[in-house]
């Protein structure tokens, strides 16, 4: 199965590569002009590359946050990840304007990593360990941070700044703008090394403690992973919502909650997913394009809707 699931990320990767408005064709690969040539290395080249780390990592990261919250309807975007990622940019708009993404990037993780400390905080705090509530109470949560960040925008007038943010778009991907992308790489290559302790924290503080295991250390950990694949994603290419929610699921609904086990199956579902949605957001309104944030909300919000029914039944 998982040798399907990598010719299919092939088979997308390469019609990703070949589609757009200037036509290039596959047989012309090894002859292109000047001008195919540069679209091919600036444009399409980034924008795969971007798309399919991105994917992986969001998806990665989200099963992560299911795991050590021990709810499978937690994630970046009903956490208040993304909102506080948003509170990081705007706040490196206000403070540090010409600086490089970078420096964006570490304000988004500082935030990010806060904003995550809070929330467990308060996930430890609820007595009513309701499968609905928490991810509520992180909806909630990532409204706050939202409420407060257009506060800010709109007193200092960069409320278009800030914007460009809250919808993600892979169209202006372009070599030299998204290399930091691939720090998601090693936030993946960390969560796979504890992957086995993950597991063991998804069930439970008690049981952790009783294995020997630093339930702290392994939380902060996770979160620090998560912080960094949604901060680096939201600098690149915007906030994707509900991508870290339905891979995992999907992925747990068919392969168990074995995170080592399960975890290139959920980073190539996710890469698939997406680079699925952006293809279909390109040809949908050809020549013009729908960006991928509003491709994967609408998809990712029916899905939701009926995991909801399912879990709740």
């Amino acid at each position: 199965m998982r040798f399907l699931f990598v010719i299919l990320l092939l088979l997308l990767a390469i019609v990703s590569l070949f589609t757009g408005v200037k036509e290039i064709s596959i047989s012309e690969i090894f002859r292109l002009s000047d001008e195919q040539l540069l679209i091919f290395t600036i444009s399409r080249i980034p924008r795969t590359a971007t798309l399919i780390l991105a994917g992986a990592g969001i998806s990665i990261v989200g099963f992560i946050m299911q795991q050590i919250t021990q709810n499978k309807f937690v994630s970046p975007t009903t956490a208040g990840s993304l909102e506080a990622a948003k509170m990081g940019i705007l706040f490196s708009l206000l403070l540090i304007p010409q600086e490089s993404l970078i420096y964006k990037m570490l304000f988004a993780l500082c935030f990010t990593f806060g904003a995550s400390l809070l929330f467990m905080y308060m996930v430890r705090r609820i007595r009513a360990r309701s499968t609905v509530f928490i991810p509520l109470i992180g909806i909630m949560f990532g409204g706050i941070l939202g409420a407060i960040s257009t506060f800010f925008a709109y007193k200092h007038n960069i409320v278009q700044n800030v914007q460009g943010w809250l919808m993600g778009d892979f169209s202006a991907v372009l070599q030299g703008q998204y290399e930091t992308i691939y720090f998601i790489l090693p936030a993946v290559l960390l969560s796979y090394y504890y992957a086995d302790r993950f597991t063991i924290v998804g069930m439970g503080e008690s049981f952790s403690k009783n294995l020997g295991l630093s339930y702290l250390s392994v939380v902060n950990i996770g979160l620090f992973a998560v912080s960094l694949t949604v901060s680096v994603t939201i600098v690149t290419v915007g906030a994707i919502p509900f991508l870290g929610l339905i891979v995992p699921n999907l992925a747990s609904m068919i392969y168990g909650d074995n995170l080592r086990k399960t975890l290139p199956y959920t980073a190539l579902l996710g890469a698939i997913f997406l680079l699925s949605c952006d293809i279909l957001g390109r040809i949908l309104i050809y020549p013009y394009e729908i960006p991928i944030g509003l491709m994967v909300g609408i998809i990712g919000g029916i899905v939701f809707f009926f995991l909801i029914l399912k879990r709740t039944r």
